[in-house]
């Protein structure tokens, strides 16, 4: 019983021994696939992201439900008492209360960095021949699409109780493009903190916490003119607010350069600064 089992695993071995040097020749004798450049390599990662989406289509809800939950309740229950009215409260309050949600759903980026991190997904990928920034940055461009699916949503349960912008699909359209440009340098600290925090509820509490004051102590919500001085020395420099008042004013068929300047120098400051530290952060992980 086992010479004659001996004797098909030899056979087996035989007939297997023209596949493997076919295979040897193969290996050997042809060139090796070129590198994914760095493009091809972020847009990998980014289809990723959004795979873990369709995956997991619930943690769509904090681009979906929360912003027009947002939007509602602070439309009715501030516009009669800060504008005489929603209607009009509504074409304030709109292009504002976008950008302070988008804002918040860049901590996600972090988040989900700190998990695979926790999984041991990071270890794989660096021993991956790719552009080394390549999951970083294809965790943010998967991220783009909430933004414009927040965005969006956001977009049209306003038109659908009155938001009416002056600038039409243009201006729409550049206001919203401004937003996703910030938004996508802003993540650059979350994946920072992502590296740095040992737990994704520990990433949770500190964005938290630099996300409230950064966005509530702005333009959003009211005109800085109504606060005291020393306060408006604070809003009237914050990044949200510039970005929160170019939003606006190209909503409205506005060009407000000054703002818009403001918004692209603090990107690039936030994208330098933070995607430098992250990176740093990652090599060294």
């Amino acid at each position: 019983m086992s010479t004659a089992t001996a004797k098909t695993e030899l056979e087996g071995v035989e007939l297997a021994a023209p596949d493997q040097e076919r295979l040897s020749a193969l290996l050997v004798g042809q060139e090796r696939p070129p590198r994914p450049s760095a493009l091809s390599a972020s847009m990998t990662f980014g289809w990723r992201a959004m795979l873990k989406i369709k995956h997991v289509p619930e943690q769509l809800f904090d681009v979906t439900a929360f912003p027009i939950m947002l939007v509602l309740m602070y439309t009715y229950l501030f516009g009669g008492a800060l504008a005489g009215s929603t209607e009009e409260y509504i074409q304030f309050l709109l292009p504002g209360i976008m950008v302070m949600s988008v804002v918040m759903i860049t901590m996600y980026t972090g988040v989900a960095v700190n998990t695979d991190i926790a999984k041991g997904v990071f270890d794989r990928f660096r021993t991956l021949p790719i552009w080394r920034p390549a999951p970083m940055v294809g965790y943010l461009l998967g991220d783009v699409l909430r933004y414009l699916l927040a965005s969006a949503v956001m977009l049209g349960i306003g038109m659908i109780i009155g938001f009416r912008p002056d600038g039409g699909v243009l201006g729409v359209l550049a206001g919203v493009a401004l937003l996703i440009v910030f938004s996508f340098a802003f993540s650059w600290i979350w994946t920072m903190f992502g590296l740095l925090l040992r737990s994704e509820k520990s990433v949770m509490g500190v964005s938290m916490m630099v996300i409230f004051p950064l966005t509530f102590l702005s333009n959003v919500f009211v005109d800085p003119k109504t606060m005291p001085g020393w306060l408006q020395a604070f809003v009237n420099n914050s990044p949200v607010t510039h970005l929160a008042t170019a939003v606006r004013e190209l909503m409205e068929g506005d060009w407000p350069a000054s703002d818009i300047a403001w918004t692209l120098g603090w990107a690039g400051v936030l994208l330098v600064v933070f995607g430098a530290v992250t990176m740093r952060l990652y090599n060294r992980k």
